[in-house]
């Protein structure tokens, strides 16, 4: 497989749908993805959207269960290029901010920081309470990008899939992989 390598985690926010339709892009363009879906990201994939749990996990080059500690991904050895957890819950953030690894999803982030690699954490809620907001600035000042998932109106968005392609272009901007996901502005 050619290309980058990504681990994606899908946490139990509502926006399942932008964790999905990263990995859609990533697969498109030869990147090879490793996934992790909390129990909850599964629930809300079946509640929120036309997609079925294994539609999302074919989408994947490789899939691992939250609680596989024995994963390979959950070492510092493993190297990937990236890891993007979207959309990230509130519980998740909390878990990163606050070195919780009860999970895999967390365990991973947690070596992406310790290793200091790229990790783009997506949150998605609103409004905002001040632990949230700590918690990003945590994160942050650990080495983490905060990407929310925030509408864009310069583009001119017609349907929901193109506010959500522009959320999936900007992680991929930020992951520095080439796209034309959405309308840049100016364009």
């Amino acid at each position: 497989m050619s290309g980058k390598k990504i681990i994606v985690g899908i946490s139990g926010a509502s926006g399942s749908v932008l964790g999905i339709t990263l990995l859609k892009h990533l697969k498109e363009a030869g990147h090879e993805t490793h996934l992790i879906m909390t129990d909850n990201a599964k629930k809300i994939i079946e509640h929120e959207t036309n997609y079925i749990v294994e539609d999302v996990e074919n989408s994947a080059s490789h899939v691992y269960d939250n609680t596989d500690f024995f994963a390979p991904i959950a070492s510092g050895s493993f190297k990937a290029d990236a890891m993007v957890i979207i959309p990230c819950s509130m519980k998740t953030l909390a878990g990163i901010a606050n070195g919780f690894s009860d999970s895999l999803l967390l365990r991973v982030a947690d070596v992406f920081l310790k290793e200091r690699r790229k990790l783009v954490i997506v949150p998605r809620e609103t409004p905002l309470s001040i632990i949230h907001t700590e918690n990003m600035h945590k994160v942050s000042a650990a080495g983490a990008v905060i990407l929310p998932a925030m509408m864009t109106f310069y583009s001119k968005p017609k349907t929901v899939d193109e506010m959500v392609c522009h959320i999936v272009g900007k992680v991929l901007d930020v992951l520095d992989i080439e796209n034309k996901v959405y309308k840049r502005w100016g364009e």
